[in-house]
């Protein structure tokens, strides 16, 4: 519990912006599967013949899963709070929709028999009488797709949204941090119990004012989400870094701002957490972000998808270098020095046991050993299925999981082996042993900023200035800032200033 209150305390601020900002797009989520919904469950009223088909399509919309859904919604809406909010409206379409359209037909045909007798129309029935008394039903309907929202807006902070989602992915990421993920988990079910109390209040005041309370409730939506825009006097800056999930993107994109601000005028704006490769290499392609730490590895196997010529690190970045501009339009500046490649670990008493040296020696333990891979690892040719491929392998049980559970999950004997990167902090805490990959199966992975031409031809002056990290920071110097940073819970900001400082690219 003390554990707790300090990581509280230590970052209240943080706490405070994620919770403002997960209640803004729940409630613009939300208004806006209102607007859809409300109107088209009346219609439907009118037309019933297409109700249970149009009914149904949203129904079948609200199994796809998030995660689908964002990851369609980013080669045409970028990365940030539109693709999250649309996909979270899709989410919240269903229960609005069948309650409106229920509630209408629900309505006694006794009353609408005689509303049509004093001479109304369909329009005077359906505002007068059917609308008023279906209005509780409706307001139920708003109350659950409200809580299914708020639940779901933690996905959100995977393309860069922010919400609740950012502690607990960053929890996630520091090896299934318990303090981090309850930060983010319980203010995010209490915020999903406070307004469904609330709205809870408006669904009972509704069964005496009727549309009145609706009408209500849906302004004082509008004006939360719509007070940034009267309070926020804040200018678009004219680059935005992106990084993967991690303290080591975390550290670069900072010393990236930090060197472009010092020696231009220009503003830098950070989206740091944004996912998987996948997630941010589409954010750079369509303009989400302007640059990101890439590495040289990645831009052959996942991006290119070739072979390496050599594995060599000046050959494989200039190889890199040439494909990415002739095939994306994109441009990698030097690399620095550090290769965070993959490598293969395990307890030193499981390398003892069964005599592991190398990663072929897995052969021999093949069917006894659990292996705890990230999804990307399992996937990608530098990874299992080129483990499989090259050294003959066929672990007989590998389990996938996100990259901040598995040393978790290796430390708690849940599994013997994992995929980790060379210069991972938990490498040193953990003591474990590297399997030596005698094939050269993963080629070199130094980082370097990947940007795109067009933003290079904007401000040629990035090359000069990210480029005085070219041949920098060694495999050591990144092992102890990402320590810095997982361990000690230094401000990724503190720690990329810090090295920057002491090596004279900045002033202090």
């Amino acid at each position: 519990m003390d554990e707790f209150i300090s990581v509280f305390q230590n970052r209240q601020g943080m706490l405070l912006e994620t919770i403002w900002e997960h209640l803004q797009i729940s409630l613009l989520s939300l208004i806006i599967a209102i607007i859809i919904a409300v109107p088209l469950g009346l219609v439907l009223t009118r037309y019933q013949r297409v109700a249970e088909p149009i009914i149904g399509l949203t129904a079948i919309m609200q199994t796809i899963p998030s995660l689908a859904v964002l990851a369609f919604l980013i080669p045409f809406f970028g990365i940030g709070t539109t693709p999250a909010i649309i996909a979270l409206t899709v989410y919240g379409l269903l229960p609005i929709l069948r309650n409106t359209y229920t509630g209408i037909q629900e309505v006694e045909p006794a009353l609408k028999e005689a509303a049509t007798g004093m001479g109304m129309n369909s329009f005077k029935r359906l505002t007068k009488v059917e609308l008023p008394i279906a209005m509780p039903v409706i307001m139920a309907g708003i109350r659950t797709s409200m809580v299914l929202i708020v639940g779901t807006t933690t996905i959100a902070a995977l393309i860069g949204a922010g919400g609740l989602g950012e502690l607990i992915l960053l929890g996630i990421d520091r090896g299934a941090d318990l303090n981090l993920i309850l930060l983010g988990a319980v203010p995010a079910a209490l915020l999903a119990i406070l307004l469904d109390f609330i709205l809870r209040g408006f669904e009972r005041v509704s069964r005496r004012a009727g549309f009145k309370s609706f009408a209500a409730m849906l302004i004082i939506a509008v004006l939360i989400v719509a007070s940034p825009f009267f309070f926020s006097s804040a200018k678009q800056a004219d680059l935005t870094i992106g990084g993967k999930l991690g303290s080591e993107p975390a550290i670069l994109i900072n010393m990236y701002k930090l060197l472009i601000e010092e020696e231009t005028d220009l503003t830098v704006e950070l989206e740091p957490g944004l996912g998987k490769t996948a997630f941010v290499f589409s954010a750079l392609k369509n303009g989400s972000i302007d640059i990101y730490p890439e590495f040289t590895g990645t831009a052959m196997v996942t991006h290119l998808e070739q072979e390496t010529n050599s594995n060599e690190k000046s050959d494989v970045y200039e190889q890199a270098r040439r494909g990415m501009k002739e095939q994306y339009g994109m441009m990698m500046l030097e690399p620095m020095t550090f290769n965070n490649t993959y490598a293969v670990v395990t307890k030193e008493n499981l390398a003892q046991a069964y005599d592991l040296q190398t990663i072929g020696d897995l052969k021999r333990a093949e069917d006894e050993v659990t292996a705890g891979f990230t999804l990307e690892f399992k996937d990608r040719y530098d990874g299992y299925a080129g483990m499989q491929d090259v050294y003959h392998l066929d672990i007989d049980n590998v389990q996938t999981m996100e990259p901040g559970i598995r040393q978790e999950a290796l430390a708690n004997d849940e599994v013997d082996v994992i995929d980790a990167y060379a210069t991972d902090s938990y490498m040193v805490e953990m003591d474990l042993v590297t399997l030596d990959d005698p094939e050269n199966l993963f080629p070199p992975y130094q980082g370097a900023p990947l940007l795109r031409e067009d933003t290079l031809e904007e401000h040629p002056e990035l090359a000069d200035i990210l480029n005085q990290l070219g041949g920098s920071i060694t495999d050591e110097e990144m092992r102890q800032m990402n320590y810095a940073v997982d361990f000690e819970d230094s401000d990724p900001v503190d720690v990329a200033r810090e090295y920057l400082t002491e090596h004279g690219l900045i002033e202090n």
